[in-house]
């Protein structure tokens, strides 16, 4: 089983499609965190909607999204790389231009701008792994795939920053931070396309007919769902229960998001590169484990009380976001480990829908269950994540397993 045991900046920036690519996911990110954040603002304040319909648009364009993703899937096993990326971004341009036009008041208009947003965000995540995996293999890919990804949190926190710092001006400076945003996506999509990545399906189709069919993947794909609930918990969950039951500052809640967002990006690459030497299943059952455990200490640390229990919480959450980190590392290189290249796009696909439907879902249900008090928030969260860890854990990697390459392949997985 080959494994990563040293970090060559160079060597990944060149394994995760180059140094003009690593800028455009720099300026998208940028970009992003500039707008996404702060879009049901914009709805209320901008557009004068109610902040209730104003999340429903939202969310009804994050889940429509999620529809685009069988064609995205298929457009990459076509051999689209770069192209598909870039088209990941110049759609959420056009979002961005319908929410400029949009009038005070026009709530369709509104969820018109949400959906082209979200078709964008649910596009990019497989577009981008699908070019990473064409460039980079084994396990460079990995900590490729764990480099864009602190690179892009690394982008948001420094937008979402900026744009708190500039929201002071209101509205005007809203409307202009979304000018900006737009701007940047048509300069990533630019930099992004003009790459050229691009695969050959004909080929890879040849070479993997002898392996059999694509792995159905069907439990990795359902636990999924359960481990992006792990993504809202410092946005949702914590905020939630800091400062609606524990009575706590904002700033507790300010702080834990700010130590996520600086844990993931110092540490993804070297905490993936650390699990190299153990087979990627493993390690996103692993994952499961750890996201349960400070489940059950957030659990733990909502009983001590308004003295202690924020700092506990605060505490907790860097066990949290360990175990995030380790999932983040683990799942997508999973599953471009399993997948044959000619049907990886449907592969990813079907991984981002099971993501994407995680995180529409999951402030619903971490709303719904906190009302009735920690047991049942974090026990529930904790309990599913061990049954999704035990289900990753036990499920068999179906297909031909006759080919030697295959063979090895799948032993790294």
């Amino acid at each position: 089983m080959a494994t990563t045991t040293r970090i060559q900046p160079r060597a990944l920036v060149r394994a995760s499609g180059g140094p003009r690519y690593a800028v455009a996911l720099a300026v998208d990110a940028l970009g992003t965190g500039l707008l996404r954040p702060f879009l049901l603002l914009y709805g209320v304040t901008v557009l004068r909607l109610s902040a209730p319909t104003t999340g429903i648009a939202m969310t009804v364009g994050v889940v429509v999204g999620l529809v685009c993703m069988p064609a995205v899937g298929r457009w990459l096993d076509r051999g689209a790389r770069s192209t598909v990326v870039a088209a990941s971004m110049l759609v959420r341009v056009l979002g961005v231009v319908v929410l400029l036009a949009t009038p005070a008041g026009h709530v369709w208009l509104f969820a018109t701008a949400a959906l082209f947003l979200g078709i964008g965000n649910q596009a990019w995540p497989a577009a981008h792994a699908a070019l990473v995996a064409t460039v980079a293999h084994g396990r460079e890919r990995d900590a490729a795939l764990a480099g864009g990804r602190a690179l892009r949190n690394a982008g948001l926190g420094a937008g979402a920053l900026l744009a708190t710092v500039c929201l002071a001006g209101g509205a005007t400076a809203l409307q202009a931070l979304a000018a900006v945003t737009g701007l940047a996506y048509l300069a990533a999509a630019a930099l992004a396309w003009s790459v050229h990545v691009h695969a050959h399906p004909a080929a890879a189709a040849a070479t993997d007919r002898a392996d059999g069919p694509a792995p159905r993947m069907r439990a990795l794909l359902a636990a999924n769902v359960i481990y992006a609930f792990c993504l809202n918990v410092p946005e949702i969950a914590l905020p939630l229960i800091l400062q609606m039951q524990m009575h706590a500052s904002p700033v507790w809640a300010g702080a834990i998001f700010v130590t996520n967002t600086v844990l993931v990006v110092t540490l993804q690459v070297p905490v993936t590169v650390l699990m190299s030497r153990f087979p990627r299943r493993s390690v996103l059952a692993l994952s499961g484990v750890v996201l349960a455990a400070s489940y059950l200490g957030f659990l733990a640390a909502t009983s001590l009380g308004h003295g202690w229990g924020a700092p506990a919480v605060a505490t907790v959450s860097v066990v949290c976001t360990i175990g995030e980190i380790i999932y983040a590392g683990s799942a997508t290189a999973l599953v471009t480990a399993l997948a044959p290249a000619h049907v990886l796009g449907r592969a990813l696909a079907r991984f981002q829908l099971s993501t994407g439907f995680g995180l529409a879902v999951s402030p619903a249900v971490i709303t719904a269950l906190a009302p009735h008090g920690p047991a049942a928030l974090w026990g529930s969260l904790a309990a599913a994540t061990l049954l999704s860890a035990s289900a990753v854990a036990t499920e068999k990697d179906q297909g031909a397993r006759h080919s030697g390459c295959r063979r090895q392949a799948r032993a790294g997985a």
